[in-house]
């Protein structure tokens, strides 16, 4: 199954959903872009025929952020500002809220937005050709400081903000930031090697593995494995757990039926 977008393009098969950035020339974000990656995410969320999503970028670049010629003469219409930075945080929190997992398949430079678009993601699977950059005070923004402080150590972090240096993906690997750096030849291959493996699984658990990580996140470690706890109780009750524990016991593949 495709789908056509005018920014993207969406392909679905065998549960996994294929989300390619299509800006040209390297994948600048505008508000049509943010628009159609929200609609994108959303109906991910809501399709029962995926269970995992990968995110990747055409050409050489995953995404070279801000479209930044968008910002020009925004401030003479008024509430444009503030329609741009609700539609800013729904972007990123589209894809972070998804209800499926989202693997990033980052096959070039990730800049500014488009670091913390991969940031947004589950997990992260970089081309030995990318490279990150927040370059927000070079152009005088100041946006993306939460993202770098969620990943980061905070001289990490506030070194990367205030200089706006270059750091290559086998940097983030050494960090424990990114999952895997690969030859460009290779991404999709172990993007979509890992796609299948989450793809196999209970797509009922899966929804809920993914709300207990948004969700706990901030919580007090006592009261987070209380959660997830209750979400293992209410799981318990459900065909698909009962079949994968039958399953495991006669050592056999579980057959899920998503409820």
């Amino acid at each position: 199954m495709s789908d056509e977008y005018q920014h993207h393009r969406v392909e679905i098969a065998e549960k996994i959903a294929v989300v390619t950035c299509d800006r040209p020339p390297v994948n600048a974000q505008n508000r049509g872009s943010r628009e159609e990656l929200i609609e994108i995410f959303d109906m991910l969320s809501d399709n029962d025929e995926v269970n995992v999503v990968v995110l990747t970028g055409a050409g050489k670049a995953f995404s070279a952020g801000a479209d930044i010629k968008e910002r020009v003469g925004m401030e003479t219409r008024r509430g444009d500002y503030v329609r741009h930075n609700r539609l800013t945080r729904e972007f990123f929190y589209a894809v972070a809220d998804c209800e499926k997992p989202v693997i990033a398949a980052v096959n070039g430079p990730a800049i500014g937005a488009g670091f913390a678009l991969m940031l947004s993601c589950d997990i992260m699977l970089a081309s030995e050709t990318a490279f990150f950059v927040m370059p927000e005070v070079d152009v005088g923004l100041a946006g993306g400081s939460a993202f770098l402080m969620e990943h980061f150590s905070k001289s990490r972090a506030r070194a990367m903000y205030f200089t706006g240096r270059r750091y290559p993906a086998s940097e983030l690997y050494r960090l424990g930031v990114i999952e895997a750096v690969l030859p460009p030849e290779k991404l999709m291959e172990e993007a979509m090697s890992y796609a299948r493996e989450i793809a196999a699984k209970s797509p009922v658990t899966l929804k809920a593995a993914k709300r207990a990580f948004n969700t706990v996140s901030e919580m007090p470690v006592r009261d987070a494995y209380r959660f997830e706890q209750g979400i293992t109780a209410a799981l318990s009750r459900t065909e698909d757990a009962k079949e994968a524990q039958r399953a495991f016991v006669e050592k056999r593949k579980p057959v899920f039926k998503g409820k």
